[in-house]
């Protein structure tokens, strides 16, 4: 959500941040603004819409500066407007800034500030803070944001520039996440290292409550009470041309493709060549791990979906009890975590908000956490006890794709890992389990194959108003990720349920309207989800079913049937999501929406 970038340097700083901020829209926006400074000289420059309408308005501007900064804006506080984009300015305009975030006490500063003469143009939480530091600016920048963070309440990144400081841009963060570029003669500060990875790979991630500032020949990382703080340079190994389409029309189809790929390279990296499974790094001991008689999962979103499907592995593997919680509400119902309960935090960012502020809930209570991350060096993998990274490479889609089958794979490991810890399965049981998991990359292969196939039924099914997903046991939360995919990237409302709750409210919804997805692969419950059909059947619904590849017994159901090969039940995750994903997909290109970038949506939820 939102998007900063800063250069400073000796090039030319306005190619740089614009091409940061097209590397940033990803992540989600309704408006786009640079400042740029210039022989003492502020130039603001900013709209309502994407970047390319801000470049049209720029291509009249002769601006010459070698410092500025950049920012895409994801509306909280006020509608998508010029006047509400960042950057934002003091009254006197010598200072400005840009912000992630949001100031959750924005209203009693702004009716302070008010008072005292400051005069606000935009409806954003973000002018405060550049009134804020041009109130305590008295020739020292540093100094001036130092005190105006201590009266801020909630989340942000800062970006700060000043006219009588033409060198240098500052930045401070706190939980939303802003890392350093370091270049040779120039610098970056961003939000994401997606916005300056063309021109360097060499990052600091800074931590909650640190003051940079960057210039051409250096960077200074200090605390609130100034005090220098050294902090070591890391590298970021993916390059800028894993983040380009490379021939896709969508980055959602190109990353959708790369799921079989991704399952294998996550198979490589943890299981040995003598089948054993080993998590790299990993710093929670196996007589640790031995004390825990209970998990709970936070997540939100999709990678919530993914710990529901963990609750079903896990349990079945280990016979512990699993909780999976959204994170959004775990930090407010009181929760009741003891000794022996591990947390697992799903994330693919590792910078979202209500994962983060429910991990330091658990973490008051000295409660173990390990994370479940894509995310190197991202804020919820510094702040856990462990992390097993899911190497699905940078996912540039808002909607999540690969990195959900990428969970669903290290989930399926660590589970097996725990079992074999706990004897819960013998090794001759978990080999077994492992060799068919090796299989599942070419499965996959073949749901992806069958592609032209799914784009027929969703031609055929693109004007329906509505979408019912079910599914049963493991396919119920596929269900809800399948419903969830159509409705972020086709704006067509599409709700996921337990089969088994279709006669307790749903089955009201069922006409000749409105089309229900059925995920009915081989199962235990196979028979009871064909009953469930004719339920729908006998209602005059419209059905198309996920079912497994040589089953005849679906045809006698429908005509509209999306195939996936046959596997071991418990693996039917990993291919029924994908078949789901191009569904949503097609349907969405179909209709001519912006498949990548829906709208309202971000791709890192760094708010509440």
């Amino acid at each position: 959500m939102c998007g900063i970038i800063g250069y400073v340097g000796k090039r030319k700083a306005l190619p740089i941040i614009l091409s940061g901020l097209h590397d940033l829209e990803y992540r989600g926006y309704d408006s786009a603004g640079v400042a740029v400074l210039e022989r003492g000289h502020l130039s603001v420059v900013k709209c309502k819409g994407r970047i390319n309408d801000l470049e049209k308005l720029l291509e009249s501007r002769n601006l010459q500066a070698c410092i500025g900064l950049g920012h895409t804006r994801w509306a909280t506080h006020g509608k998508p407007s010029k006047v509400n984009a960042h950057p934002h300015t003091d009254c006197s305009g010598r200072i400005t800034v840009v912000h992630n975030g949001i100031i959750e006490n924005f209203d009693s500063l702004k009716k302070t500030l008010t008072k005292e003469g400051c005069i606000f143009k935009s409806q954003t939480d973000t002018e405060v803070i550049a009134h804020l530091i041009g109130k305590f600016y008295q020739g020292d920048i540093e100094e001036a944001l130092r005190r105006a963070v201590k009266m801020l309440k909630g989340s942000y990144a800062l970006a700060v520039m000043a006219k009588d400081h033409p060198d240098r841009i500052i930045g401070i963060r706190n939980d939303s996440p802003l890392v350093v570029g370091v270049g040779k003669g120039e610098n970056f500060l961003a939000s994401d290292t997606a916005a300056f990875l063309s021109y360097t790979n060499r990052v600091i991630f800074l931590e909650d409550k640190e003051l940079v500032t960057i210039t051409p020949s250096g960077i200074e990382i200090t605390s609130l009470g100034a005090k220098r703080i050294a902090k070591k340079e890391d590298k970021i190994l993916h390059t800028k041309e894993q983040v380009q389409k490379g021939g896709f029309k969508h980055f959602m189809f190109k990353e959708i493709c790369q799921q079989p790929q991704i399952a294998s390279k996550v198979i490589s990296r943890y299981v040995t060549s003598k089948g054993q499974i080993k998590f790299k790094d990993f710093s929670i001991d196996q007589s640790v791990l031995e004390k825990f008689n209970k998990i709970t999962i936070v997540a939100c979103g999709t990678a919530y979906h993914a710990g529901l499907v963990g609750k079903y592995l896990i349990e079945d593997f280990t016979g512990m009890p699993v909780e999976v919680d959204l994170a959004s509400e775990f930090r407010y119902r009181k929760p009741i975590i003891k000794d022996n309960t591990l947390m697992v935090a799903i994330s693919q960012s590792g910078e979202t908000a209500d994962t983060l502020a429910a991990v330091r809930e658990a973490r008051k209570k000295k409660t173990k956490v390990l994370a479940i991350c894509n995310v190197v060096g991202s804020t919820l993998t510094r702040e856990v006890d462990s992390t097993i990274y899911i190497h699905a490479g940078p996912e540039i889609s808002v909607a999540s794709t690969k990195a959900y089958t990428a969970q669903l794979m290290v989930i399926y490991l660590f589970g097996l890992y725990l079992a074999g810890i706990k004897k819960t399965r013998s090794k001759k049981q978990i080999d077994k389990v492992l060799a068919s998991l090796c299989q599942i990359p070419s499965k996959q292969k073949k749901v992806i194959e069958s592609s032209k196939d799914i784009k027929k039924i969703a031609r055929k099914y693109l004007h329906f108003g509505a979408f019912l997903y079910l599914g049963r046991h493991l396919n119920f939360p596929t269900a809800l990720e399948g419903a969830l995919k159509l409705k972020e990237i086709s704006y067509i409302p599409a709700e996921g349920y337990a089969a088994g709750e279709m006669k307790h409210g749903p089955i009201a919804l069922i006409d000749e309207y409105r089309a229900v997805v059925c995920v009915a692969t081989d199962s235990f419950v196979f028979d009871k989800m064909v009953s469930n059909i004719q339920e729908i059947l006998a209602r005059k619904g419209k059905i198309i079913v996920v079912a497994t590849l040589g089953n005849k017994k679906i045809r006698d159901c429908t005509k509209e049937i999306i195939y996936v090969p046959s596997v071991e039940e418990i693996f039917y995750p990993l291919l029924s999501v994908i078949a789901l994903q191009l569904f949503a997909y097609f349907i969405a290109d179909l209709k001519g929406y912006d498949v990548d970038k829906p709208r309202n949506l971000a791709k890192s939820v760094t708010v509440e």
